[in-house]
């Protein structure tokens, strides 16, 4: 009895160590203007697909809208439906890279070069794939837009790569890392890239 007691509850951590998938780093640029004193993290929103990504498909679209939701609450804002202070434009894709390819185009990202002049990634796609093994290049693109004055306040791309068929190249797994490594520290350092394990 006394050892079914010890054993249960390393067995049920052992069950929850087997659902953790592995994921690749993702490769993270920000832009904000907090230097310009605009607040984060206060007020209400909502989250829509904008741009190529919005002709995806609301089931497509489905895991991204849920985790970039999930990250808005997490660093304070309120999910409110109908009106809300700022809207959270985000863009998704998908490419394929085959070990003989270098330079692979994204699509689905949209074609915006970024309010802040910067052009990083999202038009583009970063090959952070290596090896042999096909890889599958994810991209999450997010803007929040003042309602007020829609002023972009903030902008950020994430781009992970993984094995083409492993768990982290599934959609809801890989929208819910890109988007833990975009608000990461949010709002982040403006201009910054950094890479997130």
């Amino acid at each position: 009895m006394m050892k079914t007691a010890r054993i249960l509850p390393l067995l049920a951590l052992s069950l929850l160590t087997a659902c953790v998938v592995p994921t690749g780093p993702v490769e993270v640029t920000r832009f904000n203007r907090a230097a310009e004193g605009v607040p984060y993290g206060n007020g209400s929103f909502i989250v829509e697909v904008a741009g190529e990504s919005a002709s995806d498909g609301a089931l497509s679209a489905s895991p991204y809208l849920a985790a970039v939701a999930r990250e808005m609450q997490r660093v304070g804002y309120r999910n409110q439906a109908g009106k809300s202070d700022v809207v959270a434009e985000i863009r998704f894709g998908a490419t394929t890279i085959r070990p003989d390819r270098r330079s692979p185009v994204s699509v689905g990202i949209g074609g915006s070069t970024g309010t802040y002049g910067s052009g990083v990634g999202l038009g583009l796609g970063i090959n952070l794939g290596g090896g042999s093994a096909t890889q599958l290049q994810t991209t999450l693109a997010v803007r929040i837009i003042r309602r007020s004055d829609q002023l972009v306040i903030w902008e950020g791309t994430a781009v992970q790569a993984a094995k083409v068929g492993s768990p982290a190249a599934q959609p809801g797994i890989a929208a819910s890392k890109l988007a833990e490594a975009l608000f990461k520290d949010f709002p982040g350092v403006s201009g910054e890239t950094i890479r997130v394990p």
